[in-house]
């Protein structure tokens, strides 16, 4: 929010070098109206990165938060109320996604729509625009993201604590998390795995409330119960257990962190977004092997590259089809980078500049000077 507020006057209009005796003027304007409907993952950090941007480029905003998170959604309504911010200019509207979020999208008054959520109800929301009055619709959707492991790596250590870490936070409910492990080699592999399941072994599991505990619950039953669906497919076809695989049932929704070897490139557990603590490995021919299954799913939200040779490594960044690459790292993040995803992890793109521009409208004006 502090960030925004202090880049509104980092954006600018333009004089556009017209023929004699013409003036070309080229403004932004605020779009008018913007729905946001944001998930559970991260309730304020995801809010943030769509209300600020918009309020700042002169826009007022509904937000619809998920209904597993409407509270601190309506926490950052107060905060707004006591910062000033006049009546009318920032709302919130709670409710399921069929009534509230359907209700917003499909709304004649709302100029943007901008979802971060699922790949099916991003299609939805697609689908409401063009069916009301084709308003703009910014998608930040699913991902199924490589960690790919070359096979010069040296400082192991790092590099399967770094793995860990970018599929375990937030127990893997992430969109961009590092839910794909392609690996050039079985030596490397087979030490990478023994030293990540002792990093996991060092972490604490449980209560998300305690702040001592590494890795919480899944969010509800529901999506326990998704995540189960996967668990209960491996060993069907050649796929094993290198650590976790305990399937919770009842009122428990803490699933341990979980590796599964062996997985085909093509099959269902590496192709489709789990959302859970659940990481799969894919074997790598070669580097161009490694580079086609890091490309080859109908996502394209994030990727890291593991070489100690960074030209090696920088290469294949630059081939990774991906809006956001790490290279011998995960998830470092600023709002000052853009973030968002090619294909099917949506278009359009939170955070930084960029997306402050994305919530105005340009208008060109034309000025006879004869």
């Amino acid at each position: 929010m502090q960030w925004y507020g202090e880049a509104i006057d980092k954006t600018y209009d333009e004089i556009a070098p017209a023929p004699r005796n013409a003036l070309a003027m080229i403004t932004r304007e605020p779009l008018g109206v913007i729905g946001a409907v944001v998930p559970w993952n991260y309730p304020m950090i995801i809010a943030s990165w769509k209300v600020a941007p918009a309020l700042a480029m002169g826009n007022s905003v509904v937000l619809k938060p998920a209904e597993q998170s409407s509270l601190s959604a309506i926490l950052l309504a107060r905060l707004a109320t006591e910062a000033g911010i006049p009546n009318g200019v920032f709302n919130v509207v709670t409710g399921l996604g069929p009534e509230a979020g359907q209700a917003l999208a499909r709304h004649m008054d709302v100029a943007k729509l901008a979802f971060t959520g699922s790949g099916p109800t991003g299609r939805k929301m697609l689908q409401y625009a063009a069916e009301s009055n084709m308003k703009q619709v910014a998608l930040e959707l699913g991902g199924k993201s490589p960690q790919v492991v070359l096979d010069d790596v040296k400082d192991l250590d790092a590099c399967a604590s770094t793995l860990a870490w970018g599929i375990y936070y937030n127990a893997g409910q992430t969109c961009n998390a590092g839910s794909r492990i392609i690996v050039q080699g079985q030596k490397i592999k087979e030490a990478l795995f023994e030293k990540m399941s002792k990093f996991v072994d060092t972490f604490p599991v449980g209560d998300c409330l305690d702040p001592s505990v590494y890795m919480g619950p899944i969010v509800s039953t529901q999506q326990r119960d998704r995540v189960n669906h996967y668990l209960d497919m491996v060993g069907k076809n050649g796929e094993s257990f290198v650590f976790g695989g305990d399937q919770p049932t009842g009122d428990d929704n803490l699933i341990k962190p979980t590796l599964i070897d062996g997985v085909k490139h093509d099959s269902v557990l590496s192709q489709e977004e789990i959302f859970g603590p659940v990481i799969v490995a894919v074997d790598a021919k070669d580097e161009a092997d490694a580079l086609a299954k890091a490309n080859g799913t109908e996502y394209g939200l994030a990727a890291s590259v593991w070489s100690s040779d960074i030209s090696r490594a920088h290469n294949f960044a630059r081939k990774l089809r991906a809006g956001t690459v790490w290279v011998n790292t995960f998830d470092m993040s600023d709002v000052i980078t853009p973030f968002g995803g090619f294909n099917g992890s949506g278009a359009g793109r939170d955070k930084s500049l960029h997306a402050l521009n994305n919530y105005s409208a340009l208008k060109t004006t034309w000025v006879d000077l004869s």
